[in-house]
């Protein structure tokens, strides 16, 4: 079965001709670094030159693809010139080999062939000098050190700087998709305050005019359909001042900046509701509290009036605020079944939102039916942490 080699890069082509064509011309002009009674020279024959220049040529069409056993070949084929007259290019491109063994090759033999290298010149260097007794041995080092050490010393520092470069460019790589999800999460974030605060401001004055205007079409008395279109009125105007206070702040400045609401408008936010129709007491002492709690807990009873105002049977709604153990305790029930008057349609959008106002802050949140001394209630529970809330 063929063995398939790898197809060489386009660069290691040009090297490979450019090193055998040099090689070539200095056969040709018969230039070499010994002559034929230099006492190395095994094989003194003019061509012997060409067979490790042939070898060590073809080793570099391998020098990306397999540098292993491109070294590994060069390395004999350097042998074999080291017997004959020699040639430069052969030594030369010996050394493109070392360098390419170390750049290219496998992490091990990056870390292994400097040492190793570095191991020969000092033996091949201190080796011979303390053998001869002349110090003139000590080039022997020199020269394993120019042929094999400085160019996988130079291979090491490369490849060093090429994987640095590429960490660093992974980096900014993951920098930059990091940057992008904390961009994302930043404006769901904020589209979803967007929408807590939207409904929040009118679903309250938008539930009050559907019920009262179905109340003014189904009731044929004129007294009440006067009191009736007077509460749409009322709540129509209030509904689009909040909207146009909301769309100040997304127009970033135009117009009066929201004022934020606080527990000191709980009493106005309770009257509004008993003129829409609710029956409510308000007990409420909470003390300061920090504003993002402050406004979580405003919103919340907020929200559960208007679905009292939209769900809840007649009866009487009770809110209730307090501080306990570090913690504002915020409650409201309201009678549960159906009601005799006309109902607007929820989609529950509101107990969505105090959840999410109240997860914000780390607290707790419960809403659903229980028992009572007066027959079934539907109750809203929130416990905001006043120590270490969020913030909106």
């Amino acid at each position: 079965m063929a063995v398939r080699l790898p197809r060489p890069h386009h660069h290691d082509v040009r090297i490979a001709v450019g090193g055998f064509l040099g090689g070539l011309l200095l056969w040709g002009l018969g230039l070499s670094p010994r002559d034929a009674h230099a006492s190395l020279v095994l094989w003194p024959a003019h061509w012997a030159v060409l067979v490790p220049l042939v070898v060590t040529a073809g080793c570099e069409l391998l020098r990306r693809t397999r540098p292993k056993a491109a070294l590994l070949i060069g390395t004999a084929a350097l042998v074999a010139d080291t017997v004959t007259l020699g040639s430069v290019a052969t030594v030369v491109m010996f050394t493109d080999l070392m360098y390419a063994a170390v750049l290219y090759g496998t992490p091990a033999s990056a870390r292994r062939l400097p040492w190793l290298t570095g191991l020969l010149t000092v033996v091949g260097g201190v080796g011979p000098a303390a053998v001869w007794g002349d110090p003139d041995g000590l080039l022997i080092g020199v020269g394993v050190g120019v042929v094999a050490l400085a160019p996988a010393a130079t291979g090491s520092v490369v490849r060093n700087h090429r994987e640095a470069a590429e960490a660093a460019r992974l980096r900014a790589e993951q920098t930059a998709l990091l940057a992008e999800m904390d961009r994302s999460q930043a404006v769901t974030a904020e589209r979803a305050r967007m929408a807590r605060e939207l409904h929040d401001m009118v679903a309250n004055h938008l539930s009050a005019i559907a019920i009262h205007s179905t109340a003014a079409l189904s009731i044929d008395e004129p007294g009440t359909s006067r009191e009736a279109l007077g509460v749409i009125r009322e709540n129509s105007v209030a509904g689009l001042a909040e909207m146009r206070r909301l769309i100040g702040i997304l127009r970033d400045g135009e117009g009066e900046p929201v004022a934020t609401p606080t527990l000191d408008g709980l009493a106005a936010l309770v009257d509004g509701a008993r003129t829409n129709g609710l029956d409510v007491t308000l007990d409420a002492d909470p003390g300061r509290v920090p504003a993002p709690v402050e406004l979580a807990a405003y919103r919340i009873v907020q929200e559960s009036l208007t679905n009292a105002l939209k769900h809840a049977s007649p009866g009487r709604v009770a809110v209730t605020l307090a501080e306990r153990d570090g913690s504002l305790a915020v409650r409201v029930s309201s009678p549960y079944g159906d009601r005799d008057r006309p109902r607007a349609p929820g989609s529950g959008a509101g107990l969505v939102g105090m959840r999410e106002r109240v997860a914000l802050l780390h607290g707790t949140f419960e809403a659903g039916p229980e028992d009572s001394g007066r027959g079934t209630v539907w109750t809203v529970r929130a416990t905001l942490p006043i120590t270490h809330g969020g913030t909106e």
